[in-house]
């Protein structure tokens, strides 16, 4: 398969990690470095994906106040230090 060349500039440090990495799997240090890119554009898109339904929910007025979410920890921190004292 015909790829795009990208030309990335890191330090000696992780040039070194990526080295370690390729060789103890057997694989080339281009393999690890795009699963690695892979990797973290699926975390990116995920989180992405959440901020982006969670602003929807909040423009729908779905959101739950700032306080309501205090008190309920708090009751719940009191709860807790009770049954752990008891």
């Amino acid at each position: 398969m015909a790829g795009s060349t990208i030309t990335v500039r890191t330090d000696p440090e992780v040039a070194a990690q990526i080295a370690f990495l390729a060789e103890a799997m057997d694989r080339s240090r281009n393999w690890v470095i795009e699963d690695a890119l892979k990797q973290y554009i699926q975390a990116q898109s995920w989180q992405l994906e959440g901020i982006k339904q969670a602003q929807a929910s909040l423009d729908r007025g779905e959101g739950i106040p700032f306080e309501a979410v205090m008190e309920e920890m708090d009751a719940l921190i009191e709860q807790t230090a009770r049954t752990r004292d008891a």
